[in-house]
């Protein structure tokens, strides 16, 4: 776990499990997230994301384990009781209230005065821009909109946490690509500490200072965006976060692999396998080099061009490994390498894996 840069944690969860009847929902999960932190619960559908969420938020509570916030045990307390704002995928905002009353019901409800709630409520309508849209009701709103209502609603009293369950999934891809820009920067004005569940891994990379990757009920990895892009601890979270080339080979010895008549440099300290043991690469489609390879440069191989995609400021090529079984390997090449070195479906060219971006599984864990 992160150290938090010396901080103390202001959510502390610890030996957390929960079950559905006969079905293990989180087994043992303990996590550390610290002041002001934006964390990302990532995971496909059934890894718990949502079930964690929802033990925080007192919704299902656990069967067994603590949570703590601000240093307080609130392990068993009910949702009224925890100090956090919510919003669902849903928004669930009152369709019979205005802009301005869904933001302020819960002002209202702690009987605050109404000069303090019209300040509050016209605060928090500027910082979420909707200002004009005051006396509307949510079926005059676009869904953009209806989601920065629900998050006004959230943070209306100022909670200690923001829980955030799925709340752009419902949006179309342009708006969902405008408002996770909008949320970041709204999180880091207001600096509430911030757990927002996701399956959309473009979304976490993008808005979370530390990715939690879920996976049947366990975490499988915690850190920093480019630490689970770049260095997976799993072959799930290297096949769950972003696109990723998987080759099988063989230990040949200490720090080298075969694939099928090539042997290859890798870093191979922390497998177990033993000489001749099947293992699993794992590759980053941009990490496959073309461009200034030298003569003594490890990992250098004949490659064949199969196939072309062209994605916008890239082009996705299908390379077949000349000397290794014919096996396929994606390889990411910009417009530029495609221009210079005339890449084009046919073509036979070298190509480098860097030892350093390999990354090396047994090959049971690959199916893990």
């Amino acid at each position: 776990m992160a150290s938090g840069n010396g901080k103390q944690p202001y959510l502390t969860i610890r030996n957390v499990d929960k079950f559905f009847g006969g079905f293990q929902a989180l087994k043992n999960v303990s996590l550390d997230v610290y002041p002001g932190e934006f964390v990302c619960f990532l995971g496909p559908s059934g890894c718990g994301k949502t079930t964690l969420l929802r033990a925080i938020a007192g919704l299902d509570i656990q069967d067994s384990g603590t949570i703590s916030q601000g240093g307080k045990d609130i392990s068993a307390l009910p949702p009224s009781r925890r100090d956090y704002g919510i919003v669902f995928q849903s928004y669930a905002l009152f369709p019979n209230l205005t802009t301005a009353e869904n933001i302020a019901y819960g002002l209202v409800n702690l009987g605050k005065d109404k000069a303090a709630i019209a300040a509050r409520v016209a605060e928090l309508v500027a910082l979420v821009s909707l200002k004009g849209q005051e006396a509307k009701y949510p079926a005059q709103l676009s869904g953009g909109q209806q989601q920065r209502v629900a998050l006004a609603r959230a943070i209306a009293m100022a909670p200690g946490l923001l829980l955030l369950d799925e709340p752009l999934s419902a949006l179309d891809a342009r708006v969902r690509l405008n408002l996770r820009g909008e949320l970041k920067q709204l999180q880091r004005r207001i600096g509430v500490t911030t757990i927002m569940v996701t399956h959309d891994q473009e979304e976490a990379l993008a808005v979370a200072d530390r990715i939690v990757v879920m996976n049947h009920g366990v975490i499988e990895q915690v850190g920093r965006p480019e630490e689970v892009y770049r260095n997976p601890a799993s072959a799930f979270v290297a096949d769950f976060v972003g696109h990723m080339n998987f080759l099988p080979a063989q230990r040949s010895a200490a720090n080298t692999l075969r694939i099928g008549g090539v042997e290859l440099t890798a870093d191979l300290s922390g497998v177990a396998a033993p000489a001749g043991g099947d293992l699993t690469i794992c590759l980053r489609p941009e990490d496959v080099q073309v461009r200034g390879l030298q003569p003594q440069q490890p990992n250098v191989l004949q490659a064949e061009i199969s196939g072309l995609e062209f994605l916008g400021a890239f082009c996705r090529a299908e390379l077949r490994l000349g000397n290794a079984d014919a096996l396929g390997l994606a390889a990411d090449f910009s417009t530029n390498a495609m221009r210079d070195l005339d890449l084009r479906i046919g073509k036979t060219i070298q190509v480098a894996l860097p030892p350093e971006r390999l990354r090396v599984f047994d090959a049971v864990a690959a199916h893990g």
